[in-house]
């Protein structure tokens, strides 16, 4: 027997691990196809934007956490559950058409973007390492940029960054990139005088809804006295040209736009004429089996995570798209996706959220716990860190970003800009262009 498993994240890594434990030798393959070969710990990207944590730590090689596992580095464009067949676009762009008996839609989701003119061209996401690195290089450069310019209004816009978004990554992100610039700024005698500016635009009445309203008015009132602007009830209306336009009427230029207000569904399962609802998300009950249009169990297909409209059995809600609900969705998946093989009974997928938590920069945070325990400032701060900590998968990363850490609070930021690592083949076409100009 062959389970596909599409997608490297929470689901499709945690799902296969546990596939691997409980198959063992038993013959059947899992094969797992996914756009990198690495799963990305996205709570740390904001660590990894600052520097604190060197980026290569938050990610894990698939080939080494699951060795018994095929991993197959692509995208799947397309399922034909009928025909058991999927469809692959693979790393090097050649097609491969991959059979299975039983398949795993794990794809996560994918940045939701708002038709905002402007958008497409000036903003940047933070869902990826990739993007987590892009925007480390950028406020450094930025701030070089600005060191050298002479122009005021210049210099302002390449000071000024804006984040739409008052969810947990628009907030965390921007509290450890204002930690890194206001640390930067000591090396820039050039910029003695000048203000950084930071904008946190929100079109709700409050930011990180889901830790309650006084944790949030806490982290509110904690970035304010930061000097980060917060704007709710406010929306980006145009960026185009690097002028930032906002519904209430303000219009300012700004080089540095990241766009953090949401994810919406991987595609596939739409593209593959799987039933969805609304949202994007395919159906499923509460053993994480896949429902077709009439609510019923589809054979051999299952799924969970971000792609998922799962059912919470505690609440009578739905399970909420975290990480902390998409790795236990995972054991669950596997659990009864191997007792589906042996003829045993299927078992509900229950849990009960731990808590929220939300690092606010270095030292700095909030947490919701159990039983409504609230705690903010140093407190919150470690628990964010050690619980994630505790989190990530292997020891090997654990013990790297556990030395991360240490050398952190011992020496004094980075502020080495590498954004030419983005386009290394800039050097190699200049050094070609000067050759030809010598020889003419």
């Amino acid at each position: 027997m062959r389970i596909l498993i599409c997608g490297g994240g929470f689901v499709g890594t945690y799902s296969a691990l546990r596939l691997e434990r409980r198959l063992g030798d038993s013959g059947h393959e899992v094969v797992l196809v996914n756009p990198e070969n690495y799963l990305q710990y996205q709570p740390f990207l904001p660590e990894a934007a600052s520097g604190t944590i060197e980026p290569r730590h938050v990610v894990v090689a698939l080939r080494t956490v699951l060795p018994r596992t095929r991993l197959v580095v692509g995208e799947v464009e397309t399922v034909d559950h009928d025909a058991r067949q999927a469809w692959v676009r693979t790393l090097g762009g050649e097609p491969l058409e991959l059979h299975y008996d039983a398949l795993v839609l794990a794809p996560g989701s994918i940045s939701r973007v708002l038709p905002v003119p402007g958008l497409a061209e000036r903003g940047v996401g933070f869902k990826t390492i990739e993007e987590a690195i892009h925007l480390r290089n950028d406020v450094l450069a930025r701030l070089e940029a600005a060191a050298g310019a002479t122009d005021t209004v210049r210099r302002q816009a390449l000071l000024t960054f804006v984040f739409v978004g008052g969810g947990y990554a628009g907030v965390e992100a921007l509290a450890e990139l204002e930690d890194l610039a206001r640390s930067a700024m000591h090396h820039y005698p050039e910029l003695h005088d000048a203000r950084v500016r930071w904008v946190l635009v929100e079109a709700a009445d409050t930011i990180l809804p889901e830790i309650g309203a006084g944790l949030a008015r806490y982290a509110q009132g904690l970035l304010a006295r930061r000097g980060i602007e917060v704007r709710l009830h406010t929306r980006l209306e145009s960026a185009e040209g690097g002028i930032m336009r906002l519904s209430d009427g303000e219009v300012f230029p700004a080089e540095t736009l990241v766009w953090t207000t949401g994810v919406r569904p991987h595609p596939l399962a739409t593209r593959s004429g799987l039933a969805v609802d609304a949202h994007g998300r395919v159906a499923t009950d509460e053993y994480l089996r896949v429902l077709d249009r009439e609510g019923r169990p589809v054979p051999d297909l299952w799924a969970a995570g971000d792609c998922a409209a799962v059912p919470d059995v505690t609440t009578g809600g739905m399970s909420p798209p975290s990480a902390q609900h998409a790795l236990r969705q995972a054991r669950r998946l596997a659990e009864n996706l191997v007792a589906t093989i042996a003829g045993r009974p299927l078992r509900q997928f229950r849990y009960h959220n731990r808590g929220q938590l939300v690092s606010l920069g270095r030292y700095r945070g909030v947490a919701r716990l159990p039983c409504n325990v609230r705690v903010r400032g140093l407190l919150a701060w470690w628990l964010h860190r050690s619980y994630h900590l505790a989190m990530m998968p292997t020891l090997n990363r654990r013990v790297r970003i556990a030395i991360d850490w240490s050398v952190a609070l011992l020496f004094p930021r980075d502020v080495i800009a590498l954004g030419s690592l983005e386009r290394p083949h800039d050097a190699f076409l200049h050094a070609a262009g000067r050759g030809q100009e010598r020889a003419g």
